[in-house]
């Protein structure tokens, strides 16, 4: 049966509603990301894991992680963010019995500085990409940096 216009039948995924299902659009949806009302993408997500496991100071479970965060996502929701931050090489994993257990590879300034160097090395031209960053830095962070080219040992 195909939905006519006086049809309450939709093909499953054209039935713009509120619950979520259906062809509505990011921006109907009240998201300019793409992420359904209510809940965050993937980027924050990743981000929000990053973050508890910063302040935990410890490794942790996926189940710890859920819970720190607030527990409404899915345990395997929490499993997958933690499974990909493992693969780009930002968590360090340890078996601990039937578990795994996470923990950031390096602090925060340590995180951003390994984001920059992975867009780097996906250039070709290295020179002037970052030509182009140091001419986009603040009077202060250019100075900054020039002291620290100076003197490696301030930017340990």
């Amino acid at each position: 049966m195909l939905a006519d216009e006086g049809s309450d039948w939709h093909p499953m995924g054209d039935r713009p509603d509120d619950t979520g299902h259906g062809a509505a659009s990011p921006v109907e949806a009240g998201t300019a990301n793409g992420a359904a009302p209510g809940r965050r993408a993937a980027g924050q997500l990743e981000a929000a894991v990053l973050d508890v496991l910063q302040r935990a100071g410890s490794a942790l479970s996926p189940g710890e992680v859920r819970e720190r965060i607030g527990g409404e996502l899915a345990y395997t929701t929490v499993v997958t963010i933690l499974s990909r931050l493992h693969a780009k090489g930002l968590l360090s994993r340890y078996k601990d019995g039937r578990v795994h257990r996470y923990a950031p590879v390096a602090d925060q300034p340590g995180l951003a500085a390994r984001r920059m160097a992975s867009v780097l090395d996906g250039e070709d031209d290295r020179e002037a990409v970052l030509a182009r960053f140091v001419s986009s830095l603040s009077d202060r962070d250019e100075e900054l940096l020039r002291k620290m080219l100076a003197d490696p040992g301030l930017g340990a």
